[in-house]
């Protein structure tokens, strides 16, 4: 991979996470991703769904922060998310992966209308619509939905997508 692609690549993965397109990741972007999936979905936020995806974003900003956030300012510059996120992201992709991981088992659950706890799975087409709502192209939302199918049911597991968020996040370094 050339340098021009790893860039694009990288601004691809920022732009996932600066939700508001500000220029930089926190807090509010994750709270606002979760924000538009409960809307999306219908669910409220003082549910047990609700609140568990509340508190996957927050989780999941916390260990965005910790990786990345090297000046402390509380924001995730486009800067820390290439030499923090990114970095830790390739050596140990199953770090960030378990990061995410609560954050994506609520959001699961609020896609299939399912309690939080124990194994849950969603149908296709709401994690398409999830997709979606978080910015995803439909093409794309279309597509990324139906490969994260991995054993071809008809659903999607919190397993099946902590694995493709894994896989999805984690960038080669461009060709020297």
């Amino acid at each position: 991979m050339d340098s021009a692609e790893y860039e694009r690549k990288i601004a691809h993965r920022f732009a996932a996470f600066d939700q508001d397109g500000n220029g930089y990741i926190d807090r509010a972007d994750f709270n606002a991703a979760a924000a538009r999936l409960l809307t999306e979905f219908g669910t409220t936020a003082r549910c047990d769904r609700g609140q568990s995806l509340y508190t996957g974003a927050e989780a999941f900003w916390q260990g965005m922060a910790g990786i990345a956030d090297v000046d402390g300012d509380q924001r995730v510059t486009r800067e820390e998310f290439v030499g923090g996120a990114v970095k830790r992201l390739r050596d140990n992709p199953d770090r960030f992966a378990e990061i995410a991981r609560p954050f994506l088992r609520a959001a699961i659950a609020v896609a299939a209308g399912a309690d939080p706890e124990g194994t849950v799975t969603a149908p296709v087409a709401a994690v398409e619509r999830a997709l979606r709502v978080l910015g995803a192209a439909d093409d794309i939302a279309s597509v990324a939905a139906r490969s994260l199918d991995t054993d071809q049911d008809g659903r999607i597991a919190e397993a099946e997508a902590v694995a493709a968020f894994s896989a999805y996040f984690t960038v080669i370094e461009p060709d020297a």
